[in-house]
């Protein structure tokens, strides 16, 4: 019988933006949908002058496009391709995934709904209103709350790890260094601005391109049992016939 969801040994906790996707939101809305008068937020934020989340909020709320304008640059996001397809065998090898991401839940959900994807996601919410942009919201209610980030990653990983989990973490930005030190170094994955910060603190990290790179580095674990690595392939056969 198949593993439900909740019920695997192993699980992936990863970030959103820039990592299962090729592009980060917030890069996007910088390029195409602001006024050109739009404060740095992003280097007031690395100054410690406000949150990350403070810097995500004011840029998004400075939106002034309508929702179809900014649900393209969602689509030009370009989530990995792969994914499905990715989760599906992560699945059949005992592997869950869960998304924890600094940015919204609106783009996120919307994702990976077209891609026929369902995973348990911790991030922000948010809602679209005209004239005033994306308004990101903080998850008042979840367990993982940050008062700088809206949601605690490193938590989420910790939960799991509590829980006698084999945990895989992964990121590509500054506020994915705290859960990708939790986890060991064949079970970190890493690009981007997370990877300059583990270069310079000298920890090791398996780098990555597109996301379903993770997946198949988890997929090649001994830990897997035969009857495990039947199944998968089993898995993989049926899904190259769709």
């Amino acid at each position: 019988m198949a593993l439900q969801r909740g019920e695997m040994p192993n699980v992936l906790v990863t970030d959103f933006d820039g990592t299962m996707t090729r592009h980060d939101f917030y890069k996007r809305v910088l390029e195409s949908l602001l006024p050109p008068d739009t404060p740095d937020f992003w280097a007031e934020y690395r100054s410690g002058a406000i949150t990350h989340f403070e810097g995500l909020r004011r840029y998004f709320a400075s939106i002034r496009a309508s929702e179809a304008e900014v649900l393209a640059v969602v689509d030009r996001m370009e989530l990995d391709s792969q994914l499905p397809r990715a989760v599906s065998e992560l699945r059949v090898a005992g592997w869950d995934v869960v998304v924890t991401s600094a940015g919204c839940e609106w783009y996120i959900r919307r994702l990976l709904g077209a891609a026929g994807v369902e995973l348990e996601v911790h991030s922000n919410p948010g809602r679209f209103v005209a004239g005033q942009g994306l308004l990101l919201e903080m998850p008042i209610g979840s367990p993982y709350l940050s008062p700088t980030l809206g949601v605690n990653k490193m938590e989420v990983v910790r939960r799991f790890i509590a829980a006698g989990k084999r945990v895989a973490f992964a990121g590509d930005g500054f506020p994915d260094a705290d859960p990708a030190r939790l986890v060991p170094s064949n079970l970190r994955f890493a690009k981007g601005d997370l990877a300059e910060v583990l270069t310079r603190e000298g920890l090791e990290f398996q780098p990555f391109d597109a996301w379903f790179e993770i997946a198949h580095s988890l997929l090649q674990y001994p830990e897997m049992t035969a009857e495990q690595k039947k199944v998968l392939g089993e898995a993989k056969a049926a899904l190259s016939k769709e």
